[in-house]
């Protein structure tokens, strides 16, 4: 059976329908919060085209009703909530209506966050504790809710959105890095807690991934060429370039993974030391000379 065809260079790829069968989600009953856009939306349609029924959770009711019409026109079997993820009798509320609605859960994926920009000694309180609330404590609810059913059955995963943010400090983010690095250490612990009882927690870390959010920034003329170049892969992520390692976490074929974090960046954080200045190495015009003999020993 011919697979599907490599993509262009500097494109993503495409694991095509023939690698989302093997990942055998046909069937199951998988959550997605924050599936009204970006990173939720694409992890959704993906586990859609897989065959998996799909709960989607967003606070947007509008943005939320459209991508549900949209699976449902792939033929899939779909139940969307609109839920705050940060309050609890919301969240026990929207399980109650998914496990009616489409079966027992068998996958989560927790996606939804937020943002609020400022430095630490400026930004206000509230602003940090509703990141907080968001995106560590919305987490916890929202795995405890939906997590219920496959203790239950002694099976199922759990995938978190984290961020690169969580392993290197974004300044000026408010709680945003705080909560991120908060996600993995509680997916750890989920998975310590759980794995015997046959639960995995993982966690994804996304890099520089064009979504709604970002989308402003890419307006700026050369804006995506100067991300792009301090990736190793040379170009700026796409939200399926998540949702795919996000379906094989929740899949059976990750069976033996649990506890781990994913850094999904192009090799962003491999690139660390290339971003060091070294006169005749990262200079272009030093790098370009023809002589080289001086270089061969040089250190960082």
């Amino acid at each position: 059976m011919p697979r599907t065809p490599p993509a262009p260079p500097g494109q993503p790829e495409s694991s095509g329908a023939l690698d989302a069968h093997w990942l055998g989600l046909a069937g199951r009953v998988c959550v997605v919060s924050g599936a009204a856009s970006g990173i939720g939306r694409a992890v959704a349609e993906a586990l859609a085209d897989a065959g998996a029924a799909v709960a989607l959770l967003d606070q947007n009711e509008v943005a939320l009703q459209a991508v549900a019409d949209t699976l449902r026109a792939r033929a899939a079997a779909v139940c969307a909530v609109a839920c705050d993820i940060s309050d609890e009798a919301a969240v026990h509320a929207a399980a109650a209506r998914v496990r009616a609605e489409l079966g027992p859960v068998q996958g989560l994926v927790n996606n939804a966050g937020l943002l609020r920009a400022g430095a630490l000694d400026e930004v206000p309180l509230e602003a940090w504790n509703r990141v907080l609330a968001v995106n560590l404590t919305g987490h916890l609810l929202c795995s405890r809710a939906f997590g219920r059913d496959m203790l239950a059955r002694g099976q199922g995963s759990i995938v978190h959105i984290a961020s690169v943010a969580a392993l290197h400090p974004q300044t000026r983010s408010g709680a945003y890095s705080a909560s991120k690095a908060g996600v993995l250490l509680m997916s750890k612990q989920l998975a310590a807690e759980w794995g015997p009882r046959g639960v995995r927690s993982n966690a994804v870390c996304p890099g520089m991934i064009r979504t709604p959010l970002s989308a402003r920034f890419y307006e700026e003329p050369g804006f995506e060429a100067r991300r792009a170049a301090v990736t190793a892969s040379r170009r700026v992520g796409e939200p399926r370039d998540i949702a795919e390692p996000v379906l094989f976490l929740l899949s059976a074929r990750a069976g033996y993974v649990n506890g781990t974090e994913l850094v999904v960046d192009g090799g962003l954080d491999c690139m660390l030391m290339d971003m060091v200045p070294r006169p005749g190495f990262n200079d272009p015009a030093a790098a370009a000379a023809p002589d080289t003999k001086e270089r061969d020993h040089a250190q960082a």
